[in-house]
């Protein structure tokens, strides 16, 4: 079962996040991001949160079309989106996509994009943006890129090094490199062929991607 979680981000594009979506997937909205769904034509299965920015009327419509509410106090140690991903994983969730989780407040945009290497969800977690899919890798692990070539991707590390870093199938390779905290070494490579592989031998390494 894939899990999709609606943040309360900003979504420029509706109709470039429907091709994200799958009819089968189990829709958690995390609070706010309900109006995402709304906007969209879909309900969630379960909203999460402490709903302090979710519409009332629109909370009242989602619960009589069926969706569950887990609800939690505002102070509480946890974002909404990180209560929501536990949940997801709680629920049996194989997979989790996050859709809304960028754009507006800084501070939410940047914990929204680092939850994915705050700790091993044991779940593939990845962010959803526009034509951009973020993904993240830990160390010893491969990740393998499909898509039309020409697209650009990026690997930033996110720990202190990435050691034995690999690319195969992109237009700059590289081979049991390292990469740094801070490093823009990896960044606007571009597919040059489908599939190409990342591979690191350790630490934590987000891989963005242009599907085209």
């Amino acid at each position: 079962m894939r899990a999709v979680i609606f943040v309360n981000g900003e979504i420029v594009d509706y109709a470039a996040t429907a091709r994200w979506l799958h009819a089968d997937d189990y829709r958690i909205a995390a609070d706010g991001g309900a109006r995402h769904m709304d906007a969209l034509g879909l309900s969630p299965h379960v909203i999460v949160g402490d709903l302090d920015s979710i519409d009332e009327d629109l909370l009242a419509r989602f619960r009589q079309e069926g969706a569950a509410v887990e609800r939690h106090p505002a102070a509480k140690a946890a974002t909404d989106l990180e209560l929501a991903i536990a949940r997801a994983v709680s629920d049996g969730a194989a997979e989790v996509l996050l859709i809304g989780a960028l754009g507006g407040r800084l501070d939410q945009t940047l914990a929204n994009l680092l939850i994915l290497a705050e700790r091993n969800w044991n779940v593939p977690l990845a962010v959803a943006e526009g034509d951009q899919l973020a993904r993240v890798l830990r160390g010893p692990q491969e990740l393998t890129l499909t898509g039309s070539r020409g697209g650009y991707v990026s690997a930033i590390a996110l720990s202190e090094e990435v050691s034995g870093v690999t690319y195969k199938g992109l237009e700059y390779p590289l081979a049991n490199a390292t990469l740094r905290l801070g490093s823009t070494l990896g960044v606007s490579n571009t597919l040059a062929s489908s599939p190409a592989h990342i591979s690191i031998e350790t630490g934590i390494l987000l891989v963005i991607q242009q599907f085209l």
